[in-house]
């Protein structure tokens, strides 16, 4: 089934014109697109908080790279006290990223 098309006007003031403009060129984005993003409201589609999440995960990845490097040290029986401070501070360290990411995502 093919999309068919309405036009609608739109009144915005100067500010607002400007502020949607600067907006859709940060996220590569004309402004029709960026503005049906916001229109469907789904989270997870727009590019604010996908950029968020993708910083997230990349951050969990490296913390996890961290937490293997000790599970494979406890399992060859070289798990140092040492080495369970580190995996508590990296678990701490996932929990403020997961914090900051829920903090600013209320934020939007």
């Amino acid at each position: 089934m093919k999309n068919s098309f309405i036009k609608k006007t739109l009144r915005l003031t100067n500010e607002d014109a400007e502020l949607l403009k600067v907006k859709s060129q940060k996220y590569g984005m004309n402004e029709n697109e960026y503005l049906r993003i916001l229109i469907r409201d789904k989270p997870i589609d727009r590019p604010e908080i996908k950029s968020v999440l993708k910083e997230l995960i990349n951050e969990v990845n490296h913390i996890g790279v961290n937490i293997n490097q000790i599970a494979k040290s406890n399992n060859a029986g070289f798990y140092t006290d040492t080495e369970k401070r580190q995996l508590f501070a990296y678990m701490q360290k996932v929990n403020v990223a997961v914090e900051q990411v829920v903090t600013q995502l209320g934020n939007q």
